[in-house]
């Protein structure tokens, strides 16, 4: 199957599941339901679902991985993974800077990936061998002379533990760290596509994190990859780093080994 028909499926993936989850942004319940029950749980669910659905119908020997209903073992190379939502507590809070996330890997590795925002109606769509692109126009990362110019984004500190966190801070520290931002979860990686800020750096991420950022991110001319500086693949152990400016990619990776 050619990489446009691939394409072609993720996009009607993304608009499945961005009409499910529209109906319960903002919708005034978050605060009040269980956490078994809550907006974010069943917008996840009918958006995964509605996902799965179309990619039982019409590519139904991949794998499918998906954050909400696991894994369906497929017999070809190729798998498809699926997070819904990604940025569950910007859903909850109402921020529109959570996002539905599609990748393709074929024997591992991601070919494909968008990220959706389906409130603000932007879509990232990253491919092997071609350009990102942002709402149909190619996109770029930007340069990063120096890293003590770079503007870094994190999730939050939350998400790290003691010594993840004391890593971070040492990366943190030679950056232009009053720019420094905090929360956007896959929303950074979109930007950082765009050229609009220089690094995302996080912590035990999931493959349904993050499998869908390295193709945006990489065909907008940056680079991914692990904290050693290692590319990513589906058995990595979450540490992530996104780099605008892959001449920047020694300094990141000596920043944030030289903890004391």
């Amino acid at each position: 199957m050619k990489i446009e028909q691939d394409i072609a499926l993720a996009l009607r993936l993304a608009d499945a599941a961005g009409d499910a989850i529209r109906p319960y942004f903002r919708n005034g319940l978050s605060a009040e339901r269980k956490a078994d029950a809550t907006p974010v749980t069943i917008a996840d669910q009918a958006a995964e679902e509605a996902m799965r659905r179309i990619l039982k119908a019409e590519a139904a020997r991949d794998t499918i991985i998906g954050e909400e209903f696991g894994t369906d073992e497929g017999s070809s190379v190729r798998t498809w993974v699926l997070d819904p939502i990604d940025g569950t507590v910007s859903f909850i809070a109402g921020r529109p800077i959570f996002g539905t996330l599609i990748a393709l890997l074929v024997d591992g590795w991601p070919v494909l990936g968008i990220i959706d925002q389906p409130i603000l109606g932007e879509r990232w769509i990253g491919a092997s061998g071609r350009a990102t692109t942002f709402n149909g126009r190619e996109v770029r990362t930007r340069a990063c002379r120096e890293l003590s110019e770079a503007m870094l984004a994190t999730t939050g500190p939350q998400y790290f533990d003691d010594h993840q966190g004391a890593h971070f801070m040492a990366l943190a520290a030679r950056t232009d760290h009053r720019r420094m931002m905090m929360g956007g979860d896959c929303y950074n990686y979109g930007l950082l596509a765009s050229g609009q800020i220089d690094l995302v750096c996080e912590a035990g991420l999931k493959l349904h994190d993050w499998a869908a950022l390295v193709p945006v991110v990489e065909g907008a001319g940056g680079t991914m990859c692990d904290w050693n500086g290692d590319p990513l693949n589906a058995r990595s152990d979450g540490h992530v780093l996104a780099i605008g400016d892959p001449a920047r990619l020694e300094d990141v990776v000596e920043a944030l080994a030289c903890h004391h």
